[in-house]
């Protein structure tokens, strides 16, 4: 039983966390969580098509789960739902709704890797689903 709450007690994700988003997912951006949500804003951008970027400014926020690994910060699921607003070709100025799953892994001290699937919808456009990899570094306190 000891032995147990030991392994538990290295799954728990920390109480507050600071991320720099360098890439994607969930934005280029900041993000900062306080114990299982987070919420995030940046700049978000994907290919539809191939060789052709639609960007969007994004923001949200995230349900962290079933952390895992033995490490102080652990990796974990995630589920989001964002807010995003179209920048450019079909979707400028049109408002989008973002809703997301992945996994992150914590691949060294703060560095984390992150790769999701992301459903998009917006008004008079059909929903896309494409993959969502990131990096980010966080911050534990």
């Amino acid at each position: 039983m000891l032995l147990l709450t030991s392994i538990n007690a290295q799954n728990k994700l920390s109480k507050h966390e600071f991320s720099i988003n360098g890439f994607r997912n969930p934005s280029a951006g900041i993000e900062y969580r306080y114990k299982q949500v987070s919420v995030h804003a940046g700049y978000y951008t994907t290919a539809f098509e191939k060789g052709v970027y639609t960007n969007f400014y994004k923001a949200g926020a995230t349900y962290w789960f079933m952390p895992v690994g033995k490490k102080e910060n652990p990796s974990s699921f995630y589920s989001s739902l964002s807010y995003a607003r179209g920048i450019d070709h079909d979707y400028k100025d049109k408002d989008a709704i973002i809703n997301e799953i992945g996994f992150r892994w914590m691949a060294w001290k703060g560095l984390n890797l992150r790769i999701g699937v992301a459903v998009l919808a917006a008004s008079g456009e059909s929903i896309k689903v494409n993959p969502t990899p990131g990096v980010s570094y966080s911050f534990f306190f």
